[in-house]
């Protein structure tokens, strides 16, 4: 059973879809979680955001199964790499699976010439920052809010 990250392919969307629907589960009541629901939509086209020149999807598999994925936007306005999605399987964790798709993410960043890579990381949210954390992402800015309307998150 060995680990592997690699570029997702076309044949990956249905796992893709999969997987977010679990990761937005997952932080559904987390600290910060449902406002970032709120903010973030679902990815409604796996196929083009895998075809997209300025966007790389990773996916970790064991024994041929997608138990993980990444996404980085390279955004070259703002001369830095996005993580804007990530998550493991619970099952999955502990393999090195998320480490291993963060340091392809760096070394893509570092490939197209931009300066830095970044993303965000829930306050309740401690496995993700750890992530992050260990390959040298650290906090550089904390965004506070109140929800002012009733219905507000």
């Amino acid at each position: 059973m060995d680990p592997i990250v690699r570029l997702a392919a076309e044949a990956d969307c249905a796992d893709l879809a999969r997987l977010e629907a679990l990761a937005r589960e997952a932080i559904r009541d987390v600290r910060g979680g449902a406002l970032r629901l709120s903010e973030c939509p679902p990815i409604e086209d796996w196929t083009a955001l895998v075809r997209d020149a300025g966007t790389r999807v990773f996916v970790g598999t064991l024994d041929d199964a997608v138990v993980a994925y990444m996404v980085l936007v390279l955004r070259s306005r703002r001369n830095r790499g996005d993580v804007t999605h990530v998550y493991v399987e619970q099952e999955a964790r502990e393999l090195g699976l998320g480490d291993t798709m963060v340091e392809h993410a760096i070394s893509t960043v570092r490939e197209a010439g931009l300066e830095g890579i970044e993303s965000v990381a829930l306050p309740g949210d401690r496995e993700t920052k750890n992530l992050f954390e260990r390959a040298g992402l650290t906090a550089r800015l904390i965004t506070v809010y109140k929800a002012l309307v009733a219905d507000a998150q």
